[in-house]
């Protein structure tokens, strides 16, 4: 079964119904979009119920009213698509940008997420808000603007891929769906990632995590993901996965391995964790 379109508010977002079950949701990274979850379906159990949103500002989610946000603004845009699904308790899972979301998230609502995903985590750079931005998050911006989404996708895709030459339908894929940014939506979530400092949020976090991230990934490196799992509070740190022969592109790249993540979420003993706060 394929994804269905919705709008809720004034954000996108795709879903897989079903009547039972678990509810996942997926946050996408900053040159994707909620589409490119799609193909996991086949992948993922048919009795859960998965969204996956557009971020605002990308594909039909409306952009948010300031120009340099906060990880806690996407969290905020976040919730009140939550409050309109009548969504209590979900499995969460963020992949590079939708990580710093995310966790910004579950620190903010810890009773609505049973468990949370970060998936090849962006740490963020820790500009102050109003601040020069970093090197990487203006030449962003200004590669968006110089060659627009398609010129900007050629060139970054095969970055976000291990092994691009000898994986060229992964890197169309991921082309696809980066040269679908647009302005101002693209700015701002560079701004956001300009600010963000994702392991305060990890420090903060009270619900069972986990980090996965591959073992070629030069965007976010190994490195940068277990600096995630050591940020996270030993009674709430989950597993940590290092897949191999895998880039940024994660759930592109090895989709078994992402999907194998994802049903881990939903094997939480609430008790077990219990045992471990104790």
């Amino acid at each position: 079964m394929a994804f269905e379109k919705h709008v809720r508010g004034r954000l996108e977002y795709l879903e897989r119904p079903a009547p039972q079950g678990a509810v996942l949701v997926l946050l996408h990274g900053i040159g994707s979009n909620a589409a490119t979850f799609e193909p996991l379906l086949a992948r993922l159990p048919r009795s859960w119920r998965v969204i996956a949103w557009n971020a605002p500002g990308y594909c039909g989610s409306a952009p948010l009213d300031v120009e340099w946000p906060l990880a806690s603004d996407y969290a905020e845009a976040l919730k009140r698509l939550f409050d309109h699904l009548c969504l209590d308790r979900v499995f969460l899972a963020g992949h590079s940008l939708g990580c710093l979301i995310g966790a910004a998230f579950a620190a903010a609502h810890r009773e609505r997420v049973g468990r949370l995903l970060l998936s090849s985590p962006a740490l963020g750079h820790g500009v102050p808000r109003g601040c020069q931005l970093s090197a990487a998050a203006q030449a962003r911006i200004d590669d968006l603007d110089a060659y627009g989404p398609d010129g900007f996708a050629r060139r970054r895709a095969p970055r976000l891929v291990y092994a691009p030459q000898a994986n060229t339908a992964i890197v169309d894929q991921v082309r696809d769906g980066m040269a679908r940014v647009q302005s101002p939506g693209y700015g701002q979530a560079a701004r956001m990632l300009a600010a963000g400092r994702l392991l305060d949020d990890a420090a903060r976090l009270q619900v069972p995590t986990d980090v996965i991230v591959g073992a070629e990934d030069v965007v976010t490196p190994p490195e940068y993901a277990r600096r995630a799992h050591a940020a996270i509070k030993p009674a709430w740190r989950g597993s940590f996965t290092l897949v191999p022969a895998a880039g940024h592109a994660l759930y592109q790249q090895a989709p078994a391995a992402f999907v194998a993540a994802l049903e881990a979420l939903a094997e939480t003993v609430d008790g077990h964790f219990e045992r471990k706060r104790r």
